[in-house]
């Protein structure tokens, strides 16, 4: 009996059978929308016809299609030229609409890379994440942040180059302590040449262009021509760099020789699904990073590895070699596609021998681990979520919390923080700051009461999600603003407690206010809800703090130049960064001031006068 079955029109009043009829064979993305406009699919296709086709012309078996086709209210294709741009479109529609029904990249920060800078005398070698818009040799991406300050704190060890600000190093009259503990040449004082700081820096760039044997021999060259003309200091110090430079590589020809290459594992368990991936580059492990891209139920893993790869190597070059486990649903096209936009050739391998076997097994036990914490994690999510719910006498556990806190110092720079709890995890892409103004400085409650007021009128535009549980950091008072504001702006339905540290302000004897009760309920002090509620006050309050903390510097530096006349904010910009903060710019001279650019003769006077007039 066949499965074949006849396009019927869907419950949206969605006729597959006209569309299909008139729909291209040209390569493209075709994107499926419910009733609402919002995009439940994205697709990518070598034939928009056959593959569209396909999803109306035979029952799928996968209840996540057929969930998904009842919903479609229309279906929009994009024709491109290539099948290579289809793979390219897919994947950044994916990111910037997020489906439903596909599978996607929560994370999506841009990855950071090492940068040796090139617009100075000097280079310097500096943690860079964002667009690649500074003159210098980059090198990435890395794995994570910890990969890029290994590295960097490498390349100061043997190479000693420096990793300070311009501001700092344009400003110094003595080596700093990177020199005393032999991790920089201090260059800011003359103690090297440029030639010499040039050549160290053509040292450094050849070891991470993968150029070790190269760099040491020209490096045994340059002892043994030290050591014939007696300079055996030079000498000594070219060979501790060789000693290293070969323990280096020793480390290296563990993991693959000179070899460029990534391992990418993934799996799904429990409904969650895992990619782990380990980055090589010049047979240095450049260490893994952990993915748990948003997978709808029914997903198959080689579905899901397919997608995170089109998705994860949009922005990066792949390396020539991927150790895959599984392979990638059309693993061909996709091998193809990525080699072309790398312009090489990119190879796909799940078998594999000696130490690349070693290799991707290793990379598979660490998915295993990582996968099985993180259902672990979620077990104890769901208890605390549950603990939480009987604790405070609710009907379900509360999905979606928020919790504000306030900041200040005796009044001044009064900063609201909003953090955002989803199924019981932070989400930071959520979090809020507010900075309080127009109130009495010190005044607690016109602060909580303009912070709340600021994000539910938001709320109530439906430009924001209304929380389940509403967390205020304080006792009665603050809860009692917070009840009446919320009446006021017709805000109902949300259950909105006071959390207080209690008298001895320790952990565990926190008082919880309730509305309307008159004493505070007191949870057991192993109790997870408690936990749970320790864990966003403590986040709400960490988060204001460092607002506070930097409204209050910016605000701080800038008053000590705010009283020269004449002197606007580019100026008192300029000579921050010049000088490295207002102490440095109250210390210079006036043939040190006037250097700076847009600062005449006559305004450096002036500043130089205000700040020994009022000393």
């Amino acid at each position: 009996m066949s499965d074949e079955t006849t396009p019927q029109p869907s419950d949206t009043g969605f006729d597959p059978r006209s569309y299909l009829r008139q729909l291209t064979q040209a390569p493209g993305v075709y994107r499926m929308y419910d009733a609402k406009g919002d995009v439940l699919y994205v697709g990518k296709a070598k034939n928009l016809k056959k593959r569209v086709s396909s999803y109306f012309l035979r029952a799928s078996g996968n209840a996540k299609t057929e969930s998904m086709l009842d919903q479609v209210a229309d279906i929009q294709v994009t024709i491109t030229h290539t099948e290579d741009e289809a793979l390219l479109l897919e994947s950044t529609l994916i990111k910037k609409h997020r489906p439903r029904y596909n599978v996607y990249l929560r994370d999506d920060k841009s990855y950071p890379y090492l940068l040796i800078t090139g617009d100075n005398e000097y280079p310097r070698v500096v943690y860079h994440r964002g667009a690649q818009k500074r003159k210098g040799h980059y090198f990435g991406p890395f794995p994570s942040s910890g990969a890029v300050k290994q590295t960097q704190d490498t390349l100061m060890r043997l190479f000693k180059l420096r990793n300070c600000r311009d501001s700092f190093f344009e400003n110094r009259s003595r080596p700093c302590l990177q020199y005393q503990i032999k991790r920089c040449t201090a260059p800011c004082v003359g103690h090297i040449s440029k030639e010499d700081y040039a050549r160290d820096v053509n040292d450094a760039v050849e070891l991470l262009e993968g150029r070790n044997e190269k760099l040491i021999d020209r490096l045994v060259g340059d002892m043994e021509t030290a050591a014939k003309a007696l300079d055996f200091e030079t000498a000594a110090r070219l060979r501790e760099k060789i000693a290293a430079l070969r323990r280096l590589q020793s480390q290296s020809q563990k993991v693959g020789g000179q070899s460029d290459f990534d391992i990418v594992c993934a799996a799904i368990d429990g409904g969650i699904g895992a990619v782990v991936v380990v980055t090589v580059r010049g047979g240095i492990n450049l260490g893994h990073r952990s993915f748990f891209p948003h997978a709808p139920p029914g997903t198959d893993v080689a579905d899901l590895t397919a997608a995170f790869m089109s998705q994860y190597y949009l922005e990066r070059r792949p390396p020539p070699e991927l150790l895959v486990d599984p392979l990638p649903a059309d693993d061909k096209w996709l091998a193809e596609s990525l080699g072309r936009r790398a312009q090489r050739k990119v190879g796909f391998k799940t078998n594999v021998r000696a130490e690349r076997k070693r290799w991707l097994d290793n990379t598979r036990a660490t998915l295993a681990q990582t996968l099985s914490a993180q259902l672990a994690s979620r077990a104890g999510v769901e208890k605390r979520l549950s603990s939480l719910a009987k604790g405070l006498g609710l009907e379900a556990p509360p999905m979606h919390m928020a919790c504000f806190d306030i900041s200040h110092t005796r009044g001044e720079r009064t900063v609201a923080s909003c953090v955002v709890f989803e199924a019981g995890v932070a989400n930071k892409s959520k979090y809020r700051r507010f900075n309080i103004d127009g109130i009495e400085p010190g005044d607690d409650y016109a602060a909580m009461r303009q912070a709340l007021t600021r994000r539910f009128k938001r709320v109530k535009n439906g430009e924001d999600y209304m929380p389940d549980l509403l967390l205020i950091d304080g006792g009665k008072g603050q809860l009692g603003v917070a009840v009446e504001t919320l009446e006021e702006l017709d805000v109902t339905g949300v259950n909105v407690i006071g959390v207080a540290k209690g008298s001895t302000r320790k952990p565990g004897l926190e008082q919880i206010f309730l509305p309307g009760a008159k004493s505070p309920l007191i949870l057991p002090a192993d109790s997870p809800g408690l936990h749970l509620i320790q864990q966003i006050r403590d986040e709400a309050h960490r988060f204001a703090i460092a607002g506070h903390r930097g409204q209050r510097g910016k605000a701080r530096q800038g008053s000590m130049l705010d009283g020269v006349d004449g002197l606007g904010p580019k100026r008192r910009k300029k000579l921050l960064q010049t000088f490295g903060g207002p102490k440095q710019v109250a210390r210079a001279g006036v043939s040190e001031l006037a250097r700076v650019e847009g600062i005449s003769a006559t305004m450096a006077q002036r500043i130089y006068d205000y700040f020994h007039n009022t000393a």
